[in-house]
């Protein structure tokens, strides 16, 4: 599969500036910032926002406004605004915040979990069980998200079969969506193509999501081998907020502007308007002092100038 045709014809974007984006910003970026960016997200056209994440502001002081933000923003109709959710405190929140999907989380390596949260894969995921039926109890979306699946730190290599385990795990739990990352950016496009492959083997192909970062520059081309095998769900993040915590000094994830540029060449619909995107990447880069990531973001914003 890997002429146009063979493309899928549409995308889901889904939008994570806000809450992955903007997570690990040490300067504090204000909830009506924070607010102002969602609303010109939602303008752009974005069907999925990933808004908020209620964790301990101990661990995420940039979170601690997430209640302010999700109670401000104007919602529109059909847009899913998503929080993050560690365990039942955070569910809670976020149901009193009125969120539409809740996300839970965990990872394809086993080193990773252990030296992140002290526990195994298998324990990470039953301690979700209790917050994913809570969820569906309650009406809400339950995304779950990956990490390290095309490699980690700690370890280096992860099996394929411990992708698929992870994602049949998380099926299992009754997850909507799922979310395959590459925490660290370190997928090329075949390794890319080989772990979507796998996980399609474990779940439903319309239902799974590409979460790339651009560590090595990689993301575009991971994007493009994932439309290949037909995954037809990315996350990017306005003019490419977010670090990546395991790399210094690499940018994170992959820009939103980017992304759009490459699917309006591709003649992929996704029912965003970029104009606006670029306007949202230079409104909260401005905000952040200093030059946004995205390329066509910064090429189309320079272009107006000339």
């Amino acid at each position: 599969m890997n002429s146009n045709s063979n493309l899928p014809k549409q995308v889901k974007i889904v939008e994570v500036g806000p809450r992955d984006g903007l997570q690990n910003e040490k300067e504090n970026v204000p909830a009506d910032v924070k607010i102002e960016l969602v609303n010109r997200l939602t303008s752009a056209g974005f069907r999925n926002i990933e808004a908020a994440s209620f964790v301990s502001p101990k661990w995420v002081p940039q979170m601690a406004t997430s209640a302010e933000v999700m109670a401000a923003i104007e919602r529109r109709p059909g847009v899913i605004y998503s929080a993050l959710t560690p365990n039942m405190q955070g569910f809670e929140a976020a149901l009193a915040a009125k969120a539409d999907e809740v996300v839970i989380f965990g990872s394809a390596s086993e080193a990773f979990s252990q030296k992140n949260i002290n526990c195994s894969i298998a324990e990470s995921i039953a301690r979700f069980e209790s917050v994913a039926k809570a969820a569906k109890d309650n009406g809400l979306r339950l995304r779950g998200s990956i990490s390290c699946a095309f490699g980690c730190p700690y370890q280096g290599e992860v099996p394929l079969s411990a992708v698929a385990d992870v994602v049949g795990r998380m099926r299992d739990l009754g997850c909507d969506e799922i979310d395959i990352a590459d925490t660290i950016g370190v997928a090329t496009p075949r390794k890319t193509q080989a772990v979507m492959e796998a996980a399609i083997r474990a779940f439903r192909i319309d239902g799974l999501s590409g979460h790339f970062h651009d560590t090595y520059g990689q993301a575009l081309a991971n994007i493009y081998a994932s439309l290949e095998v037909g995954i037809a769900i990315f996350h990017s993040s306005v003019t490419g907020l977010g670090g990546c915590p395991y790399a210094k000094g690499a940018t994170g994830n992959v820009a939103t502007e980017d992304v759009l540029y490459m699917m309006q060449g591709l003649g992929i619909e996704t029912g965003i308007d970029l104009d606006i995107v670029v306007d949202a990447g230079q409104y909260i880069a401005q905000f952040l002092g200093r030059k946004g990531n995205s390329r066509a973001g910064n090429a189309i914003a320079a272009k107006r100038i000339s």
